[in-house]
């Protein structure tokens, strides 16, 4: 379970390197785009796909900081990674079909690079088990059914001075 947990962490920070992606390419494109005389970035609906990946990146960022600050404690974090390995990599696939519409036709066009965040974050949705299983396993910890047992080989927390001297 440990490797599992690792591995969607791992996933985790790797959709929301994705969305953040996805937020700074169609941030550019909106804001050197004009439609109708007027900047893309000023049309509400633009600005409401913006936002909407802004607030995905930051909540993205700060689930799987969280079980980064857990693993550095040696606290075992299956739960946590569960959340932040599903929401990050449904929020990047969204952010990738949003940056895709906001860049129009040139969304697959090899010329900007949002053509690929839409494959890139389809695999992360499916590496160290689909949406469907982190439910599975978010809903037995919410129903009091899974308790987390201790691991074979106990990680110690993360300790500074070791590593800094």
């Amino acid at each position: 379970m440990s490797d599992f947990d690792h591995g969607r962490y791992t996933v985790a920070a790797g959709a929301t390197g994705i969305i953040r992606a996805c937020l700074n390419a169609s941030v550019k494109y909106a804001k050197t785009r004009n439609t109708f005389g007027k900047a893309m970035a000023e049309h509400q609906l633009i600005q409401e796909k913006i936002a909407k990946m802004s607030q995905d990146y930051e909540i993205a960022r700060l689930l799987y900081m969280q079980v980064g600050w857990l693993k550095n404690e040696g606290r075992r974090p299956t739960r946590e990674t569960s959340f932040a390995k599903k929401f990050a990599t449904e929020a990047s696939f969204s952010a990738a079909n949003e940056a895709i519409q906001i860049h129009g036709a040139y969304g697959y066009s090899d010329e900007y690079d949002v053509e690929r965040y839409l494959p890139n974050s389809k695999g992360a949705l499916i590496y160290e088990c689909r949406s469907e299983i982190q439910t599975l396993i978010q809903a037995g910890y919410a129903l009091g059914e899974r308790v987390d047992k201790s691991l074979r080989c106990e990680k110690p927390a993360y300790d500074e001075a070791f590593w800094h001297g």
